[in-house]
């Protein structure tokens, strides 16, 4: 089902020429995780937002909006597609919530740096591995602290 989703959302996105970057649990199997995916989640420029948005409309299930839950504060729109969520974040103001700190930080999203794997036979973006640990130990849930375990 994964599998599916990764390459209906790759397709719609590189159709368009939209940029983006796979991060969360999808990034860290590609680095070595084989814990069961959620979800898959991705990130694209804040001005190309509206577009997969429009693109992608009849799989929305949770409308494109400003959300703040589980460490994260950034605008979002969810896809489901063949019963998997596909989240796709606009990387304009994004922000984590750092754990240690107690303090909502600016997430930079940087789409020049990537490393490109492939998963589910479809060459995907990953952000970059030190980037994706530096998140998810900001984050600290424990499915960030059992990615950041599996990942190095």
């Amino acid at each position: 089902m994964h599998q599916d989703a990764t390459k209906w959302i790759v397709d719609l996105l590189r159709s368009r020429n939209i940029p983006f970057l796979i991060c969360g649990g999808l990034a860290a199997k590609g680095y070595g995780s084989e814990r069961d995916l959620n979800d898959i989640d991705l990130f694209v420029p804040g001005e190309r937002f509206p577009d997969v948005v429009e693109a992608g409309q009849v799989y929305i299930s949770k409308p494109a909006a400003r959300h703040r839950e589980e460490g994260w504060d950034l605008t979002y729109v969810q896809f489901r597609y063949e019963g998997v969520k596909v989240e796709v974040g606009s990387a304009a103001g994004a922000c984590i919530f750092e754990k240690a700190g107690e303090a909502w930080i600016p997430l930079d999203i940087d789409f020049s740096r990537y490393e490109t794997v492939s998963l589910f036979g479809v060459a995907l973006p990953l952000m970059l591995r030190e980037d994706l640990v530096r998140y998810k130990l900001a984050l600290s849930r424990p499915v960030d602290i059992e990615d950041v375990r599996a990942i190095r």
